[in-house]
């Protein structure tokens, strides 16, 4: 008997021990590195107002997780480091260049949470296929050294469009399977230092966009309480609750002692004591939550006007409040804002597009004491219907970082990323790179009378940047279907247009435009022969997108077969322009 109990007794410490140094052991398990270079030194400061260049630029596919909600890639600077985030792992890089300084990967899982504080980075993972086994680590941001792991939290309601969690004031907030209950867990040591109950028949969500957002002093959530939503602030230092308010369906957004709260019937802002000191009527405000920074005991925030007061278009609204009074300081009208960010005294707001329709995103450099500032182009393009990664902007040591998601590596897309340096001030303006506007083709010389059968008659179209106005369209349609009045499919199916959507200021600018742009396209056919590059959109191709030196076309007709011939006809007209 004994020997039994002996036997049974070696049975079991070798099993676990098998567990703990086999089953869950980091060494066969994890593709990580680690380093000792010194932190990167990054000044609180973004590029002048002024045309911007290309520094260096990063793509990052987007992983397949078997969850396509959490099939996301996010980006954040922190100790002077860039740290990527996507279903494969974190990969951490110096800000200045771009060199990796260290990494974490697991085989065989993904990661869909994580959480910064600090000079903490805090990770969730799952196993694929297996969403019951999970781990939590802690990592040293500077070297990725491994600081704590731990099984059984998840994240305290996820922010889906960037699969981020709250952290702050050296505290990382998680749950547990009930969502009933948060906890608070110091990011260094992974030791729990704060629980907090939530109120009877409240849950916290999954994985909502907009759900949670944290700073170092508001940690935010929107509960779900059934008929009786409401928004949930607290320290994340104690728990302490700092205030809370109902709302249906809340998306939340903190910045700095600010949250913001959109319920689909309006706009509110709130100070860190629960002092509402901003209202937005209207259920189209906010698209989804409204980009916000603070700066100055300001809070600079952009929401959507219902239409435009002259053309009909979207347009957005950015404004200056003060906290404290909650009075206006300034505000000013735009195309729409996507991402706002603050540096060095000023404020930097993405534009989905300079304007329509050129191609370029466009970049406000702002003074946040008056509101005036500059426009310039970004080398980059952003397309609505992509979501591999929401875009995103930051800056510093003199660089500003912009992330657009885009419809390339096939099959689930990728996020691309630029770090922009100031560039060199040409004669033309700076809305348009530096490239005088008379540089630009009018659209409308590009296809003549000749080049079309008889009975096509041209209607030009202008795009506005910022006072400039620049003929870039220009549609061709048979006389006697433009005097009807149906504006129906008839109409359009012999129509043909020409669209200038950018000249760069050289060649090679030109060229990481043009390819950055098919990037973003779904539907793209290579190769088209027409210009100096071209590509087509849909089989079969009716739109023909090239480049032809350093100006970037777009040829359309409702005959296929056509658009091929005319595009060879505009390129052959630009090349032959004094």
């Amino acid at each position: 008997m004994p020997g039994v109990v002996a036997t049974l007794v070696t049975v079991i410490c070798g099993a676990i021990l098998a567990d703990r140094l086999i089953l869950q052991a980091e060494w066969w398990q994890v593709n990580r590195t680690v380093t000792h270079a010194p932190r990167p030194p990054l000044a609180d400061l973004g590029p002048p107002p002024g045309p911007v260049t290309l520094s260096w630029q990063l793509s990052t596919p987007v992983a397949d997780s078997e969850l396509p909600a959490y099939d996301r890639v996010a980006y954040t600077i922190m100790d002077g480091e860039l740290v990527v985030v996507s279903g494969h792992g974190l990969t951490v890089r110096d800000a200045r260049t771009g060199r990796e300084r260290w990494h974490y990967y697991r085989g065989q899982w993904s990661l869909l949470g994580w959480a910064r504080t600090g000079h903490v980075v805090v990770a969730y993972l799952e196993r694929t296929g297996h969403r019951g086994n999970r781990l939590m680590v802690g990592l040293d941001a500077v070297s990725g050294t491994l600081l704590w792991r731990q099984r059984g939290d998840v994240p305290a309601a996820t922010e889906r469009t960037t699969l981020r969690w709250p952290a702050g004031g050296g505290v990382v907030i998680v749950t547990e399977d009930g969502r009933h209950t948060l906890y608070g867990r110091a990011a260094a040591t992974g030791r729990r230092v704060w629980s907090k109950r939530l109120a009877h028949g409240c849950l916290l969500p999954e994985a909502v966009p907009y759900g949670s957002s944290a700073s170092d002093n508001v940690a935010a959530f929107g509960l779900d309480c059934g008929a009786r939503d409401r928004t949930l602030a607290l320290d994340p230092r104690t728990g302490r609750t700092l205030f809370t308010t109902n709302a249906a369906h809340p998306a939340v957004s903190v910045s700095g002692d600010v949250t913001a709260v959109f319920d689909g019937t309006g706009l509110h802002a709130y100070d860190r004591g629960g002092r509402e000191f901003l209202v937005r009527r209207g259920e189209d405000v906010c698209r989804e939550m409204c980009p916000a920074v603070v700066t100055g005991g300001h809070l600079l925030i952009a929401y959507d006007l219902a239409r435009g007061p002259e053309n009909g278009t979207e347009t957005r609204r950015l404004e200056s409040i003060d906290i404290g009074s909650g009075g206006l300081s300034w505000r000013r009208d735009m195309s729409g804002y996507t991402a706002l960010s603050v540096s060095g005294g000023l404020v930097y707001g993405l534009r989905s597009r300079l304007a329509d329709p050129l191609l370029p995103a466009g970049i406000d450099v702002i003074d946040p004491a008056t509101g005036a500032g500059t426009t310039v182009p970004a080398p980059l393009v952003t397309r609505p219907g992509l979501d591999g990664v929401r875009p995103w902007l930051a800056a510093g040591g003199g660089l500003l970082y912009v992330a657009v998601p885009t419809a390339r590596p096939r099959p689930f897309g990728g996020a691309r990323l630029v770090a922009l340096r100031g560039g060199i001030r040409g004669s033309g303006p700076p809305e348009l790179a530096g490239v005088p506007a008379r540089e630009w083709p009018e659209a409308c010389s590009l296809l003549t009378k000749h080049d079309l059968p008889r009975g096509y008659a041209a209607e030009p179209t202008t795009a506005h940047v910022e006072g400039l106005r620049l003929r870039v369209g220009c549609t061709y349609r048979l006389r006697h279907q433009k005097r009807r009045a149906s504006d129906g499919p008839e109409r359009e199916a012999a129509a043909v247009s020409v669209t200038v959507q950018w000249v760069a200021a050289d060649e090679s600018t030109a060229t990481a435009l043009f390819w950055a742009a098919r990037d973003t396209q779904n539907g793209v056919r290579d190769p088209v022969k027409a210009g100096d590059a071209a590509y087509g959109l849909g089989v079969p191709s009716g739109t023909v997108v090239m480049r032809v030196d350093r100006t970037i076309v777009t040829v359309t007709s409702g005959i296929p077969s056509m658009a091929s011939g005319l595009a060879n006809l505009v390129a052959a007209r630009l090349r032959a322009a004094p």
